[in-house]
Formats: C-alpha cells, structure tokens, sequence
C-alpha cells in the first residue's frame, strides 16, 4: 500500500494533473472517479489505477473480480485525497494513455461533420462541446496550438467521457488546417456578429465545419476571413453574444437537426 504523498508514483500523478508538458512527454493523462475508470478500461488504455483503501475494500466486497485484470495500486485514503483535483475524490484514479488522432483522416470521412476552434481558454467550455459533439454526431474538433490543453483535469471531468470517443487535433497553424478543410470541400460558417444571416436559415448540406473564436475577443480578423458563410444566433433584449460553449452547441444541435430530417 502506498502511504506517502512523496511516493514516486503519487508525485507523477500530480505533475501529470499539473502540467501539460508532463502529459506531453508521458503520452498519457489522469482520470478521477468511477465512470471514467470503467470507461477507460472499455477504451482499452488504462495504464495504471490507484484505488483508495476504503474504496478497494468496498469494491472487493460487492464483487471479488473487479480489480482481476487490471493493473492497480491500493493509496491511503489521506494520500489518495490529497494526490485528487477534486474537493471530493470517489477513491478511484487513473493514469490513461492519450489517444492519437490524423487530421487527414476527419478530413476524408465521406459524412464530415467537424467543429474547429480558435484559441478557446476555459476548460469547462472544452469539455462541454466535446460532450455536446459526442451527443450531435460532430465527427471530429479541430483546435488552434493556442487552446486549453484537451488533458487538462477540469476538461477531462466536463467531457463525461465523451474524451475517449471524439476524434480531435491540435493545428500548429490554424490557418493551414483551414486551407486543407476547405481543399476537402467542407463549407466552413463561422459564428460571427457581423453576419447578415442567422444560423437556422442555413441548409447544411454534406459536409460542413463551424467556427467557434476566443471566449473574450472571439475570431480573429485573419480566421473569419476564411469561412465560407458568416452565421448569427438571434439575440433578444441587451445580450450581445453567447458563452463559446453554448453558442457552439446550438449551432451543432441545429446542423444535427437538419441531418437527422433528410
């Protein structure tokens, strides 16, 4: 049983919690609770779990199999709290290898459906439109170098899972990402308050991208520039926009609308 916060395994997990550049050189990142652990064995990349003592104790109790496969350490109680990102840890964390997604291959998927993001800050609003992706059939996220790191913890626990599922990349250059969209014959719409026209006047027709800019300052000049179609969502009263994660779920429910209907 490992019972000291400066055990070596017990420091990793909490440098992979903290910073990006570990889970870059490690290809991996943390899971917290026991819907995205059982989730991550489904996904078949589990590296390691860390149960807390209760916690095993509890499990082995209900049913004798539910560690047999999987590669795991028993944690303190105390240690395991104070190693989780959570104010009120399940007893279950897990180190989880990153996926690997090609740009290439969302592009040639004869029913594209993708949502391309610019420079998109806050953790929460990541989650919420990975999950909300999942949910409307977006069939991959592209996102400018500049966004929130995808294994952020806070971004892990809004995805409700939905991080093991949907397809995405970091561009290096958005703006060439966009060229070789547009080169696959993908209509682009960005979310811009300068459009003549509003979202649900659109006919989504094949394939199709939606733009969604920096929560404070939204798209830049050069990015809007490189849509195919402006689109506004139609506001009532004093309210000027949409938080980021909203806005890109209505316009992703809305092009799921139509796909459903044909």
């Amino acid at each position: 049983m490992i019972s000291s916060i400066s055990n070596g395994q017990i420091k990793n997990i909490i440098q992979l919690q903290k910073k990006s550049k570990t889970r870059s050189e490690q290809g991996a990142f943390v899971i917290e609770g026991i819907k995205m652990f059982e989730e991550s064995v489904a996904f078949g990349k589990l590296i390691k779990a860390y149960v807390s003592n209760s916690f095993y104790e509890e499990k082995v109790l209900e049913d004798p199999d539910y560690f047999r496969i999987i590669p795991y350490e028993i944690v303190e109680d105390t240690v395991l709290k104070e190693a989780s990102d959570t104010l009120t840890p399940q007893g279950i964390m897990a180190i989880v290898k990153k996926p690997e997604y090609n740009l290439e291959d969302m592009l040639q998927a004869p029913n594209a459906n993708l949502v391309i993001l610019e420079d998109l800050r806050d953790p929460g609003n990541l989650g919420t439109i990975l999950r909300t992706a999942e949910g409307a059939g977006v069939t991959g996220i592209i996102l400018s170098k500049t966004s929130v790191d995808m294994y952020n913890p806070k971004v892990i626990r809004s995805t409700m899972g939905a991080i093991y599922r949907m397809p995405f990349v970091y561009a290096e250059d958005l703006k060439e990402a966009i060229v070789k969209v547009k080169e696959h014959n993908i209509a682009i719409y960005a979310a811009h308050l300068s459009a003549d026209c509003y979202y649900d006047e659109i006919d989504y027709k094949g394939k199709s991208a939606i733009l969604i800019g920096n929560e404070a300052n939204g798209l830049s000049d050069e990015i809007t520039q490189m849509a195919t179609k402006y689109i506004k969502i139609p506001m009532e009263g004093n309210v000027e926009s949409l938080n980021a994660a909203i806005a890109a779920s209505v316009l992703m429910y809305e092009i799921y609308r139509q796909k459903r209907v044909r």
